[in-house]
């Protein structure tokens, strides 16, 4: 379970990277060429972007085409090793900001614009946790999303 006494470091521009390819070789992956370059189109985004925006901005960079199985494959790497999250109802992606820092996924999707928000609520996650186990179910990898409107499309 998360640890519900801690403090977040949010990453940004180079340190994002850095904290990112840290994460990756933690989890005995190798930062190569191509995935610093996905994970920079990934981080460059300020909503979830998909594999298909991600490979068109890493083609358009590289000035060659890549294609989004590749995308995907490492998206698939940067999720199992928490430098990546998924928004399962969208089937996008965002830089995880704190790759360091494992706990469950919540996130706010507004309908109107995209925006997504990425709230750390252990004692929700916890809760969700323990429902789950009390049907008997071994909860690997709860995702919470909420879908409506955000402040500023309401």
């Amino acid at each position: 379970m998360a640890d519900n006494h801690h403090t977040h470091v949010l990453h940004e521009g180079e340190a994002l990277a850095d904290a990112a390819k840290t994460a990756l070789e933690s989890s005995g992956e190798q930062w190569t060429k191509m995935r610093a370059a996905v994970f920079d189109a990934l981080a460059s985004f300020d909503r979830p972007a998909s594999a298909y925006d991600i490979a068109e901005a890493v083609s358009n960079a590289e000035e060659r085409r890549v294609a989004a199985n590749s995308v995907y494959r490492i998206l698939d790497l940067f999720t199992a090793a928490n430098v990546a999250r998924r928004i399962e109802s969208a089937n996008a992606y965002l830089a995880n900001r704190h790759p360091e820092c494992l706990h469950d996924c919540i996130f706010l999707v507004c309908d109107g614009c995209g925006e997504t928000t990425h709230l750390d609520d252990d004692k929700l996650a916890d809760g969700v946790r323990a429902a789950a186990k009390q049907q008997g179910f071994n909860p690997e990898r709860p995702v919470i999303e909420v879908r409506g409107l955000c402040a500023e499309c309401a």
